[in-house]
């Protein structure tokens, strides 16, 4: 994890595209720099089966919205701390994973802030954590999201390698695109 490099610290950015920060932007001139106030953050491994849903809805939105994006989308495999790397700055973030619950069909869409991730109990590495991340930004005085939003899709095998999604995961990315398009529009579906 990069720590401040001075005093008002250093952020990290937009994504490349294939998971790395972009560029560094100062503490609290985001917007002021051309930074989008939205990041929607899809964590995932590609080669999982179905823990690949948070990088493929970052591909499907790319597709989608082209270079007229209202937010910018990044796509990692990291977790925990180094996430910070990914969400310093951005006013809202929207994080896309998998989890595996058992207390819901494969392919439901769990939506919840960073105040009730703790009653999201299942197994995923990837946002186990944010709470303490985001609590830690705080404290080192870095300019942390107003709101975290995480989608969590109901997973049937986010274990086996493969390339392929199960048939269910593979139905929910359209609606996991669709939810967060209504996001970025203002808007609720629920």
């Amino acid at each position: 994890m990069r720590l401040p490099a001075d005093s008002q610290g250093i952020a990290a950015g937009s994504s490349d595209g294939h998971g790395e920060p972009a560029h560094p932007v100062q503490g609290g001139a985001g917007e002021a720099l051309g930074r989008k106030p939205i990041l929607v953050l899809g964590l995932g491994n590609d080669i999982l089966t179905d823990d690949a849903i948070g990088l493929l809805v970052i591909r499907h939105l790319r597709t989608v919205l082209g270079e007229k994006s209202p937010a910018d989308l990044c796509e990692t495999t990291e977790m925990g701390l180094a996430l910070l790397d990914y969400i310093v700055g951005y006013r809202e973030v929207i994080i896309v994973d998998s989890i595996q619950t058992g207390q819901a069909a494969p392919g439901f869409i769990h939506e919840v802030d960073a105040v009730e991730l703790t009653r999201l109990a299942g197994r995923t590495p990837h946002f186990l954590g944010v709470g303490d991340t985001l609590a830690l930004g705080r404290q080192l005085g870095l300019l942390m999201p107003e709101r975290v939003r995480i989608l969590a899709v109901e997973v049937h095998d986010p274990f086996t390698l493969a390339t392929e999604m199960t048939p269910a995961v593979r139905t929910a990315l359209p609606l996991v695109v669709r939810r967060i398009l209504a996001v970025m529009a203002g808007t609720s579906t629920r």
